[in-house]
């Protein structure tokens, strides 16, 4: 008797029935996802979807029922985990066929996340990009009107301002997404400006003290060439977490001080720039871009200290004419460039033009500075940040 072809486990006509209830199915995929298992998450996300609505699955049905939205989401989300953003596409797209408006219960599958995924997810960007983001901000809006009217059964009012307060941050946050798309995609469109202006000032009624509400106010006052507004912003976006704890809910995740930086910078506010910089190099010495961002920070201070010296700070041989300061910075700034090449090429990193970059900024420090000192240069991120933290670290240590 010949072989028959045997069908794989994800294949749209496998029909196995799970041993487990949806409710055990639910919770084993959320289990294996918050431990980072994608494999297992992904099974019992599956599985969860083919117990609650077999039709769909075995394609006797071309749509899923309303019951399936929680397998939908969850699929969607492992999928992002998982690298895979078609699947993940597809599945919230499925979602929001089901949750038009996103009305349905949180608990049910319904809520606004879907929509922001999809914003994100957009493989047209622009305008596409806006209106799931919209659609979102129209969701999570409803909801607050809701429960300030109405407090969900069996929360206290602390709870019920806790939900409150992480939903008109959820509607800051968007709003903000919506202005980096005018501000990128869409900065062509002739009313740019104006919408930034109208999103970021409802951003702020939202979340006034939100780090990253600030620090989109700080970019649009940036391009409006409002130069002291957005330097204000940046500080009181820095205030709000810079004496918290690294491991604090309320610091900005890592890609969130890399922009921050970046503005800092921009905002000629190299000395904060540091204080990131230096703070993300202890978190992961592994960052090419924030140990890029270091060392071309460095460079512009050293410049800026350049230019106060008598005659412009103009150099003879290995840095003469500087002071004991600027020599001291364009020595620090070299570690930090070469200590990006090597965490490039050892990541194979593709960024062709930091690259660049980075070498035309160490060629200027070997005309100023002369040819580096191959021994002088630090293995390790720990051992070329700024001096006086380290003493501060040794401090501590004493104590």
């Amino acid at each position: 008797m010949a072989k028959t072809k045997t069908k794989t486990k994800n294949s749209p006509g496998h029909t196995r029935k799970p041993s487990k209830s949806a409710e055990e199915l639910y919770a084993l995929a959320i289990e294996s996802f918050e431990q980072s298992n994608l494999e297992s998450a992904l099974k019992n996300a599956q599985d969860l979807l083919r117990t609650v609505d077999p039709s769909f699955t075995s394609q006797k049905s071309t749509s899923p029922l309303p019951i399936a939205l929680p397998a939908l989401n969850l699929l969607g989300e492992i999928s992002i985990e998982a690298g895979d953003e078609d699947a993940a596409r597809e599945y919230f797209l499925l979602a929001a066929g089901l949750d038009v408006e996103g009305a349905m219960p949180e608990e049910a599958g319904g809520g606004a996340e879907k929509f922001m995924w999809l914003a994100q997810l957009s493989e047209e960007g622009g305008f596409d990009s806006v209106k799931w983001f919209e659609k979102g901000v129209v969701c999570l809006k409803g909801q607050i009107e809701s429960m300030s009217k109405a407090a969900p059964s069996g929360l206290s009012n602390d709870q019920v301002e806790v939900m409150l307060e992480e939903k008109r941050e959820q509607v800051a946050d968007a709003l903000c997404s919506v202005v980096e798309i005018y501000m990128t995609d869409l900065s062509w469109e002739e009313d740019a400006e104006q919408k930034c202006e109208t999103l970021i000032t409802e951003a702020m009624l939202y979340a006034p003290e939100s780090p990253g509400v600030l620090q989109c106010l700080a970019s649009v006052r940036l391009s409006q060439v409002r130069i002291d507004e957005a330097r204000s912003a940046l500080k009181r976006s820095m205030a709000v977490w810079k004496d918290l704890d690294p491991d604090d809910e309320g610091v900005p995740d890592y890609a969130a001080r890399i922009s921050l930086a970046r503005l800092l910078m921009e905002a000629e506010m190299e000395e904060d720039a540091m204080i990131v910089l230096e703070r993300l190099a202890l978190e992961d010495d592994t960052s090419v871009e924030s140990c890029y961002l270091g060392g071309w920070c460095l460079h512009l201070m050293a410049e800026k200290r350049q230019g106060t010296l008598p005659g412009g700070g103009e150099t003879g041989a290995n840095g003469s004419n500087l002071d004991d300061e600027a020599v001291s910075l364009l020595q620090a700034s070299r570690k930090w460039l070469t200590n990006t090449i090597n965490l490039y090429n050892i990541q194979q990193y593709e960024d062709e033009k930091l690259r660049q970059h980075t070498e035309e900024l160490l060629q200027k420090l070997t005309d100023v500075l002369g040819p580096a000192d191959p021994s002088a240069m630090p293995d390790e991120i720990e051992e070329w940040v700024d001096e006086e933290d380290s003493g501060d670290e040794e401090m501590e240590e004493a104590d």
